[in-house]
């Protein structure tokens, strides 16, 4: 990573956590507020009310100042407001800020460009472009049902594909997200997603056992004949940060080559450089037929793609797809400077860093036996709490004390899965600030426990 790379740090007279009673003043203030004319259904963990942020480093209303494990859900891949993704976005913005997709700009095309030469999908790409993950997911499965003509679908439990009522249909991270809203979009069957960790099924192999288990649905309830495509996050993001056993994204492979069913992978939370490659896949050599991505491609612009092999994209005539806003000019020019600032040097600190924490976490899960495993690749990294390392029962109530201990002792992290926290810093993130972020986070996990010595609840 060049200097010239570096993102800028954050003000030095605002570089120690002051960290009185949280939230302060004036983020109580605006929370009151919010309560008044904001909709209740957001999630909040805690009251962080953002002020600014530098890099890996953001600040309160009130001047506190925090280490972001969190990155805005593994959005701000390059950093909070890196200086060259600002540049790109103002000068973009100084252009023209609207042009509808029933015309053409050259940032949308230089950026499809940059992307077939990731050459990420089962031939040469072709890109939809939305402003979410969402919005490229339902773009993902409207594709694969109106090329090959099928009706069904296979997702994993534990999935989160978003919270449209198509994408909805998928997610099963929580039953929360569909509570009240059914029915969803009828034609997806669900299967266990391999938890190595946790086995749903018999078998040393989960991988191998989740793949036995949809060739038996096949044979029983499923008919392969029907089904357009099966969708899976190559590792589960909300779902607790799940590697797949090696193997199993190739017997996936194989399945749908066997069966003409179509290979979609959602990277929405794990592509762009966050597990030390630009895609998960890599990791296996795996490539899908159609690919999603969101999130950290924009550095927190909305930008959301559906990307597929163009003999499968040019089955959509013109009217069968589209939207308002996809390809805006200024979300494409922040996405390409992100991808230029991940290609150069991002993803391998991703990789190198994400080594050297993952190391921190194995020796601190020897210490402490509420760390039931750690797991991930790169900056995509999960803490599994138990209350029993013998039997592996989910410690719910610790993973939610030792967030909110975190944010009171100055870092953002979030939970995952059942009982998990999930560690996705910008990929920028300096060894120096990383070490002091695990510094907190074990300060936090000791008072966690002493708040909560079970983990129960």
């Amino acid at each position: 990573m060049t200097a010239a790379n570096a993102p800028e740090r954050g003000n030095p007279a605002m570089s120690e956590t002051v960290l009185p009673t949280l939230p302060g003043p004036k983020a109580q203030a605006i929370i009151e507020r919010d309560r008044e004319v904001v909709a209740r259904s957001y999630v909040r963990d805690y009251p962080f009310v953002m002020s600014h942020g530098r890099g890996a480093e953001v600040w309160d209303v009130d001047g506190n100042r925090f280490i972001d494990f969190a990155a805005g859900i593994a959005v701000c891949s390059t950093g909070h407001s890196h200086p060259a993704v600002v540049r790109a976005v103002q000068d973009a913005a100084a252009r023209f800020l609207h042009i509808s997709p029933d015309y053409w700009h050259e940032g949308q095309v230089r950026l499809a460009e940059a992307i077939r030469a990731l050459d990420p999908v089962n031939g040469p790409a072709m890109c939809f472009f939305g402003n979410s993950g969402t919005e490229a997911v339902e773009a993902a499965i409207k594709l694969a049902r109106y090329a090959t003509g099928r009706p069904r679908f296979i997702g994993f439990l534990g999935a989160f594909h978003g919270r449209s009522m198509g994408s909805l249909a998928f997610t099963a991270s929580r039953y929360t997200q569909q509570q009240g809203f059914f029915p969803t979009m009828p034609g997806v069957t669900h299967v266990p997603y391999p938890n190595s960790y946790r086995p749903l099924l018999r078998g040393d192999d989960q991988g191998q056992a989740v793949l036995g288990y949809i060739e038996q649905l096949f044979q029983q309830n499923v008919p392969p004949a029907e089904v357009a495509a099966i969708v899976v996050e190559p590792i589960q993001g909300e779902g607790g940060y799940l590697v797949p056993p090696d193997g199993f994204l190739a017997g996936l492979r194989a399945l749908c080559d066997r069966h003409g069913i179509l290979l979609v992978f959602d990277e929405v939370q794990s592509g762009i450089g966050r597990t030390g490659r630009m895609f998960a896949w890599q990791h296996w050599g795996v490539r899908p037929d159609i690919l999603t991505l969101a999130k950290g491609l924009g550095s927190g612009l909305p930008i959301g793609l559906c990307v597929a092999a163009k003999a499968i994209m040019e089955k959509w005539p013109a009217g069968a797809h589209a939207n308002t806003y996809g390809g805006n000019p200024v979300a494409c020019a922040a996405a390409l400077a992100t991808l230029e600032l991940v290609d150069g040097g991002y993803v391998g600190n991703a990789r190198r860093v994400g080594e050297s924490m993952r190391t921190r976490l194995d020796a601190m899960s020897r210490r402490f036996a509420c760390i039931g495993d750690v797991r991930g690749h790169g900056l995509m990294i999960g803490v599994d709490l138990v209350a029993d390392r013998a039997t592996r029962a989910p410690a719910r109530a610790l993973a939610r004390a030792l967030v909110n201990r975190a944010f009171r002792n100055g870092l953002l992290l979030l939970t995952c899965g059942t009982s998990g926290v999930r560690l996705i810093p910008p990929l920028m993130i300096e060894p120096a600030l990383a070490d002091e972020g695990l510094q907190i986070f074990e300060r936090s996990l000791v008072e966690a426990l002493t708040d909560n010595p079970t983990g129960a609840g």
